[in-house]
């Protein structure tokens, strides 16, 4: 079985992205060599630039990343506060489980969410 250690974000202009991201995680965990990394369980969400990524992405339902937290709504507000563009208000997706999910877009126009924990089944 692989483990699944990250997802790479490349960009044309990454410290903006990274300047985001910073608004959205807080602080990173790795910041070299103008690549940075922020720790998001197991895996890491890295930052940086790519010679073959030009503008922004064209396709952003493609990959989407998720992010989760208990308070969906609560982060919601707060990143709409700091200027993130949503895409989607929070959303309960299934009107049977209590899960909550959100849609935003950052500066190169890749979607992340925030959701809810997975209940337990």
């Amino acid at each position: 079985m692989l483990n699944f250690s990250t997802v790479m974000l490349g960009s044309q202009e990454p410290e903006p992205l990274r300047t985001f991201y910073v608004q959205v995680l807080g602080e990173p965990a790795w910041d070299q060599g103008g690549f940075t990394g922020w720790q998001a369980g197991n895996a890491m969400l890295m930052i940086g630039p790519h010679s073959e990524v030009k503008g922004k992405n064209e396709t952003p339902g493609r990959i989407i990343l998720n992010f989760e937290t208990p308070d969906v709504r609560g982060e919601a507000r707060r990143l709409k506060d700091l200027g993130a563009t949503m895409v989607q208000e929070p959303y309960q997706p299934n009107s049977e489980m209590d899960m909550w999910l959100a849609t935003f877009e950052d500066l190169d126009g890749n979607y992340f969410q925030l959701a809810s924990p997975m209940p337990s089944q």
